[in-house]
Order: C-alpha cells, then sequence, then structure tokens
C-alpha cells in the first residue's frame, strides 16, 4: 500500500484513495474465499457421485486451502501493479489541475514575506478594533453615569421648584428670601433650646437641694 498521504485528492473526492484501493482489495479478497467455498462444495458433490472415493472431506478442505492460499500470493502479486496503475492514473490529481476552492491562490499569489505582512496588518486591526471597542464600553458607561446625575439634577430642580411655589403661597417672593428667614427662625429656635436647656439645669440642681 502506497504511504503517499495524497492529501489533494482526498480533499477533493472525499476520501483517501489508499482507502479505496483497500476497499477494493478486500472486496476481490472476499469474492475469492466465495469462489473457493463454491469451487470445494462442487468437488465434494463429484465425489459422492464416484463410488468407492477414499478422497475425504477433510483430505479436499486442506487441499482447497493450499489452492487458496496459491491463488492469494498470486492475486496480491497482480494487485500491486493493479494499485500503482489505480493510484497514479485513477485516483490521482495531476500537478497543472487545481480545485475550485484553490483558484484564488492562483490568483492572488502571495510569497512567504508578504504573508507575514498580512497577518501582521490582521494582528494590528484586531488590536485597534480591540481597543476601539474598550473605548466604546468606556463610553457607554459615561453616559450612564451622566444619565444617573441628570436624573439627580432634575430631582434637585424639581425640589426647588416645589420649594418655590410653597414659598409663593406663605408670601415670600424668592426661594434667597426663604432660605433668609428659614435661618432667623431656626436661630430663634436655638436661642429658645438654650434657655430652656438653662432652666431645665436649674429646676434639677433645686430638686437636688431639696
Amino acid at each position: 500500500m502506497s504511504v503517499n498521504p495524497m492529501a489533494y485528492e482526498a480533499q477533493f473526492f472525499g476520501f483517501t484513495p489508499q482507502t479505496c484501493v483497500l476497499r477494493v482489495y478486500i472486496a476481490f479478497q472476499d469474492y475469492l474465499f466465495e469462489i473457493m467455498l463454491v469451487v470445494e462444495s462442487v468437488i465434494l458433490k463429484k465425489l459422492d457421485a464416484i463410488p468407492g472415493s477414499n478422497i475425504s472431506p477433510l483430505q479436499i478442505r486442506k487441499c482447497t486451502e493450499k489452492f487458496f492460499v496459491f491463488m492469494k500470493e498470486q492475486f496480491n502479486k497482480l494487485f500491486g501493479n493493479l494499485e500503482k496503475v489505480l493510484l497514479q492514473l485513477v485516483l490521482s490529481i495531476p500537478p497543472n489541475v487545481l480545485l475550485p476552492e484553490d483558484k484564488v491562490h492562483q490568483q492572488y499569489p502571495y510569497s512567504k514575506e508578504q504573508f507575514q505582512l498580512l497577518q501582521e496588518e490582521v494582528q494590528e486591526l484586531q488590536r485597534q478594533c480591540r481597543a476601539e471597542a474598550s473605548a466604546g464600553q468606556a463610553l457607554r458607561a459615561e453616559l450612564e453615569e451622566q444619565k444617573v446625575v441628570q436624573a439627580e439634577l432634575e430631582k434637585i430642580l424639581q425640589w426647588f421648584a416645589g420649594l418655590e411655589s410653597i414659598c409663593r403661597e406663605h408670601g415670600t417672593s424668592s426661594v434667597k428670601e426663604s432660605f433668609t428667614f428659614l435661618t432667623q427662625n431656626s436661630k430663634k429656635l436655638q436661642d429658645v433650646l438654650k434657655d430652656v436647656e438653662k432652666k431645665s439645669k436649674r429646676v434639677k440642681k433645686h430638686h437636688q437641694l431639696l
């Protein structure tokens, strides 16, 4: 059997030529074995028809096996030539023939150096794509943060709008005046709280003395 892998032929046929030749060899061998069995059965029938024959079926089987070995050796010699013919003339693709999927290599031939440059360009483009994808992801994250900040600002504006509406209802013309009013009242409340705390301490001391 040939040791040449014949990969190009396997690409075209969908199977290796050696596999095809091996199947042909096995088919011929099986057919030869079946013929030997038929010949043996015919000989046995002929012997049964001959009266007084001293040849036993076991002797016939031994002779059939010897004949089968002889025929197999002759067949192997002949099949070697058949294998060469099949692999070289029938199942081989000439060197000047290109498969349709490989014609692009003939139209756009590249040297090893040119192919290396193309690979480097592809790698550079891949790096740029990854960098752009990363930058796009960062921009999307920043936009999400801006949306959150914008939502918070809108809430604050709504709060100020509501506060201004309340101020107008209570006779205050602006938010600034409202804050001033609240600050003054807060100071007054703090003074009242301090006064209450002082009086509370005096009352506690008075109770303790009693």
